[in-house]
């Protein structure tokens, strides 16, 4: 699985008029499921993201973990990070097929929970609007091949 975490004040995802789904003080999760993925990589990429010591300690040092804050998640599915752009269009087919990739979204977003991180959520295959407050600016790139 593919992710890029980013440490958000706050965050908010839209379809249409609707709010779908929003966070304060955490992260801003956009992730894909690859082809041949499976809960393994999900569960694996959850435990790493809630222990992940990206948050200033009172020393002002990145220290804390999201569930060391106390904060929440919020998880965007993202299809393009599977992007291969060895041409000038990108090309997909690396990502999981939708129905494989949106239940690993879904378990991602379940083990996150279990880990003790408040998580809402977009809406898998929907065209979102995604607003965010990046805080720092911090954003960090996640492939489960390489943790």
């Amino acid at each position: 699985m593919r992710a890029v975490l980013q440490r958000v004040t706050e965050a908010q995802v839209h379809v249409g008029e609707e709010l779908v789904g929003q966070t304060g003080k955490g992260l801003l999760i956009l992730v894909c499921a690859m082809a041949g993925d499976s809960e393994v990589q999900a569960d694996r990429l959850a435990a790493k993201v809630a222990k992940l010591r990206i948050f200033k300690d009172e020393q002002g040092k990145m220290n804390l973990s999201v569930r060391e804050i106390g904060g929440s998640v919020l998880v965007v599915s993202q299809f393009t990070l599977a992007a291969d752009l060895r041409g000038n269009r990108p090309g997909f087919s690396t990502a999981a097929p939708p129905v494989e990739g949106e239940r690993l979204y879904r378990h991602f977003a379940q083990a996150l929970e279990k880990e003790g991180v408040p998580v809402a959520n977009g809406r898998f295959g929907a065209d979102m609007a995604v607003s965010l407050v990046n805080d720092g600016p911090v954003t960090i790139w996640m492939d489960t091949d390489q943790l």
